[in-house]
């Protein structure tokens, strides 16, 4: 075996900090930058130094033998993009203000690329003519740009970020759907072998695009998406993507609709009180407008509107929330008393718990009045059902009725089935086995490369620092000098040997620095076996530790040898 690198602290910039930096919000951040992994350059934008680089490469090398092992092939295009292949699919509009754009000196536009589904599509329509060279997969591992408006959480959430991105091409969905088996596999795959917890969870599509999609979430107390859990099945989704069936109920018996007064009642939880009702029983309409147009959006009075649910369904129109003005332009829409019966105008949509058949206490649509025994398909009707409600803890299991369970999380990967949209964008197709144009459909396979990196310090941490599963740690073994020239002179020579057997060694052979800051700093830094050359190096013995559980002995130097490269 080749011997691997001994990387001297004395020689490495690494410095590290007592105290967490001012702006860091959650672990990773502060621990990534006390221990010495990465730095701030500008607001989103990190700059990786030796150890993180390390971590960083460990995490790509594994990723990369996973995406090999299933046949992908590995490409390297530019980060720097034109704008008519974006502008062909919609989604140079359609990526609002994330989308980083420029212009070079002759006034072309560009963009730094956030995800490359139309530059991909063009390679394969300039490469593949035929079905003969179809199936294919395709990947690289790439800085990607978004420019975040509150980018934060350290590397969690920044502007510029590493990414594995992969696309299959197929000329049937059959094939398609085996593309995507094979990357939930080796997803699943290279997981495992980073050490990181994850669900692996139903999701939207967004502004990809596309059918079937799935995420890949780490638990993490940081993690800025929310996810339900069935305790019961094997039911779990990111909030935004639950869904329930329609439910009509028999509202045959339900009496005319009745107006009341109920003056100084404008909110759903004064109305409530004023009438000795649950918020349950009344139905809350809320007013947005989708590109200008007012839409309401029926919820029953207890729920919150999601409003990235509203968002999605209307993607790529602009949603906005209706102002004081909208109302002074429209004498029908009476603030705090709106209701869906009688609205002339409004497009109408409801969450599918507001079903035909079910009554309601809502808006009369004038002031300080409601009305009572309004029932859904009787007297007013719903353009579309749309789940638009935030999920609660303890809500109806869609799959088997038990009460889910909601969590934090890390989005540590993402996959698409997209179909044809961007084959019918880009006009990509090729001749099939009877001569003719097939248009291909396609895939695409997104897995957070820098953010592993933070999703793994969440998890992993405790409170002495870093502890990096030994798959991706920036060395195998932390040897600490702990002051004095024969611990020193040990300490060199141990590691000596354990590079000759293939390890990757970190020695603290800093001068000057005391055993106390070298023994913190070992921890921060989060190696899995620590060995310290410590006061009985005279005697050959060593103190050997596991930086995960703490366990620690002491050891002669071949029975360290013995035990490290076993």
């Amino acid at each position: 075996m080749a011997n691997a690198p001994v990387q001297r602290m004395s020689q490495l910039m690494a410095k590290t900090l007592r105290d967490d930096p001012a702006d860091a919000e959650v672990l990773s951040h502060k621990l990534l930058v006390r221990a010495g992994y990465v730095r701030r350059t500008a607001a989103g934008i990190w700059s990786w130094l030796p150890l993180g680089k390390k971590v960083l490469a460990n995490v790509e090398r594994v990723v990369r033998e996973e995406m090999d092992a299933i046949g992908a092939q590995e490409v390297s295009l530019p980060a720097l993009l034109p704008r008519e292949p974006y502008e062909a699919t919609g989604r140079w509009d359609e990526y609002g203000a994330e989308l980083f754009r420029l212009q070079d000196r002759k006034g072309g536009d560009y963009l730094l690329g956030p995800t490359h589904e139309e530059i991909f599509t063009l390679l394969v329509k300039d490469q593949c003519s035929s079905y003969k060279d179809l199936p294919v997969i395709l990947y690289q591992i790439q800085n990607k740009f978004r420019d975040e408006a509150r980018p934060r959480a350290g590397i969690l959430r920044g502007r510029e970020f590493l990414m594995k991105d992969s696309y299959s091409f197929d000329t049937e969905d059959e094939g398609l759907a085996q593309s995507y088996a094979l990357h939930r596999q080796a997803y699943q795959r290279v997981y495992e072998r980073l050490g990181l917890d994850y669900r692996i969870v139903a999701a939207t599509a967004g502004a990809m695009g596309g059918s079937k999609s799935e995420e890949f979430l780490a638990p993490a107390e940081a993690g800025e998406d929310t996810f339900a859990d069935c305790p019961n099945c094997d039911f779990a989704a990111n909030t935004e993507a639950v869904s329930y069936e329609l439910a009509p109920v028999d509202g045959s018996a339900v009496p005319a609709a009745e107006e009341i007064p109920t003056p100084d009642t404008p909110t759903i939880e004064t109305l409530a009180a004023s009438l000795g009702v649950p918020a349950s029983a009344t139905l809350k309409n809320l007013l947005v407008k989708v590109d200008g147009e007012i839409v309401a959006v029926g919820v029953p009075g207890d729920r919150e509107v999601d409003l990235g649910k509203v968002e999605e369904h209307f993607a790529p129109a602009t949603v906005e929330m209706v102002t004081e003005t909208d109302f002074a332009e429209r004498d029908d829409l009476v603030r705090g008393y709106v209701g869906p019966q009688g609205l002339e105008k409004v497009t109408y949509i409801a969450d599918p718990r507001v079903a035909p058949g079910t009554a309601w206490i809502t808006g009369a649509n004038k002031d300080a009045t409601h009305v009572r025994n309004v029932v859904a398909g009787r007297d007013f009707e719903v353009s579309e059902y749309v789940d638009v409600v935030v999920v609660q803890e303890g809500d109806p299991c869609p799959k088997c009725g038990t009460g889910l369970k909601l969590d934090r999380a890390i989005e540590i990967g993402h996959i698409f089935q997209l179909g044809r949209k961007y084959a019918d964008a880009l006009k990509l197709d090729v001749l099939g086995q009877n001569g003719k144009p097939v248009r291909v459909t396609m895939g695409s396979y997104g897995i957070g490369v820098s953010r592993a990196v933070a999703a793994l310090a969440e998890q992993t941490a405790d409170d002495k620092g870093l502890c990096w599963p030994a798959e991706v740690a920036p060395a195998d073994v932390h040897v600490v000098a702990a002051g004095k020239a024969l611990q020193t002179e040990l300490a060199l020579e141990v590691s000596g040997k354990l590079a000759a057997a293939g390890l990757r060694v970190l020695v603290d052979d800093r001068a000057g620095v005391s055993p106390g800051v070298k023994f913190t700093d070992a921890e921060l830094m989060g190696v899995p076996k620590i060995l310290v050359a410590g006061r009985r190096s005279a005697e050959g013995i060593v103190e050997l530790k596991d930086r995960r559980t703490g366990e620690r002995e002491e050891v002669t130097v071949e029975e360290a040898l013995a035990a490290l490269t076993s």
